[in-house]
């Protein structure tokens, strides 16, 4: 039976609350059917609206924050807080995901509570302690968030890692599934750091990914190579996964067919790829003893505008080391680099890998052989770009350090055009340096003669 508007048998908050709102109504109306504005009306309707949010509140779930106490199985070792999304690290112990993934991603390599070294940084979901607190959450009214809507720090829901994990297992299966899944990872991989990062999580994330390309190299169909080298050069730009990504077996060798076949954006992506894996000095190294110069020297040699500047970045990126400059000379990279630079193709940027090469003594010997030194005093006499002058200078210095036969064409040049005579006055300080220095060889060589 219904009385002022409430019915018989409702529980006492909820007559609260309706007697509330019927208030807030009353109130509304005066103030608005009211001519002039009565600051008690008003003050009386704040009143009503807190008190009504107030019991609104009492009558919520407690939330997930509650300061109820909790067993300590429940607790997570790094937050002090019950755990959402319990996982277990390789030592055994069980963190609450977010916590442990910043702890990993900070680059330690430790159980927090163990200080073991862990053998890897795969996290299992502990599905017996997350049923327990559930239940304990469900018999103590408190309310945990949906584990599917649940973020880590990363941004990533539990959807999304499952999404993950059914896309690499679509690797695996026909090739109209391995080519969905294969764009798919590469599209989410660029967008999504998080996505990166789950890479470096299972060991057999980054075969599985490899799987169709492992198969069969000769089959592969080109827009699936494409995706999946794509997808590597994404995971490649995640900083923790460097080391991950080229110590993987299958990584390098396959990166190398790709240089050497597929589409051009393949072959570039693939060049970009080892350019950026190579900031570590131990992929240098890695990547070097693969065989990886040659084939970025045939790919310079073919001279594709859409390749040159990821080719050209791995080339100087590699070549930071000494044994990779011998193994670039010995591919041919002076005489490339040199017929580019002559059809003035990336001259900026092949300058700066020449001027690298130009330490060893094999490389230098082959600069004055292939014509280099007119090459290089044209540049410095039209060029705009100092940093290239630089370069140029520095080159030049070298060759003619190495090869007395040459002084004569920079003498020719410097009486003609005064060109080391400018560059010790306006060059960087770096280029004028050197410019000096080739300017008092000349004069002790004028004077040796005149002294003769």
């Amino acid at each position: 039976m219904a009385k002022n508007g409430v019915v018989e048998g409702d529980p006492p908050t909820a007559t609260a609350t309706a007697e509330l709102k019927r208030e807030l109504q009353r109130l509304v109306k005066a103030i608005l059917s009211e001519d002039d504005i009565n600051v008690d009306t008003i003050d009386k309707t704040h009143q009503t609206l807190f008190a009504l949010k107030d019991l609104n509140l009492k009558q919520r779930p407690s939330s997930f924050n509650s300061h109820l106490p909790f067993p300590d199985e429940f607790r997570c070792p790094l937050s002090k807080e019950l755990m959402r999304d319990p996982v277990i690290l390789a030592t055994g112990q069980t963190y609450d995901r977010p916590f442990i993934q910043k702890w990993l991603k900070a680059g330690n390599r430790t159980c927090p509570r163990t200080h073991q070294v862990l053998s890897h940084t795969i996290l299992t979901p502990n599905h017996l302690i997350q049923e327990m607190i559930s239940q304990w959450c469900k018999n103590n009214g408190i309310q945990l968030p949906d584990s599917v809507q649940y973020l880590n720090d990363e941004g990533l829901t539990e959807a999304d890692r499952d999404l993950f994990f059914s896309l690499l297992e679509r690797m695996s299966s026909t090739l109209s599934d391995q080519k969905v899944a294969a764009r798919e990872l590469r599209l989410l991989t660029k967008k999504m750091p998080s996505f990166r990062a789950l890479f470096g999580e299972s060991t057999d994330a980054i075969p599985q990914l490899l799987r169709p390309l492992s198969q069969s190299n000769s089959n592969v169909h080109p827009n699936l190579q494409e995706d999946i080298v794509t997808t590597l050069l994404n995971l490649s730009i995640h900083d923790n996964n460097k080391k991950l990504v080229a110590e993987t077996p299958k990584v390098i060798p396959l990166l190398l067919d790709a240089l050497r076949s597929g589409t051009i954006e393949t072959r570039s992506n693939a060049a970009a790829a080892l350019f950026t894996l190579s900031a570590l000095d131990s992929n240098k190294e890695l990547i070097g003893k693969s065989g990886a110069l040659k084939p970025l020297v045939e790919l310079l040699n073919e001279g594709n505008p859409v390749a040159m500047k990821d080719v050209a970045s791995a080339l100087f990126s590699l070549c930071i080391i000494q044994d990779n400059k011998a193994r670039a000379v010995r591919d041919g990279a002076v005489r490339a680099i040199l017929k580019k630079i002559m059809s003035n193709v990336h001259v900026d940027e092949l300058l700066a890998i020449l001027a690298m090469l130009s330490n060893n003594q094999k490389a230098v010997e082959e600069m004055g052989d292939l014509g280099a030194v007119p090459c290089l005093l044209n540049i410095i006499r039209e060029s705009s770009c100092a940093r290239s002058k630089e370069n140029c200078i520095a080159v030049l210095y070298t060759i003619c350090c190495c090869d007395r036969t040459k002084w004569k064409t920079i003498r020719d040049e410097e009486k003609t055009y005064g060109t080391i005579s400018e560059l010790a006055q306006n060059g960087t300080a770096r280029a004028k340096r050197k410019a000096n220095s080739i300017l008092d060889r000349l004069n002790k060589a004028v004077n040796l003669t005149h002294t003769a």
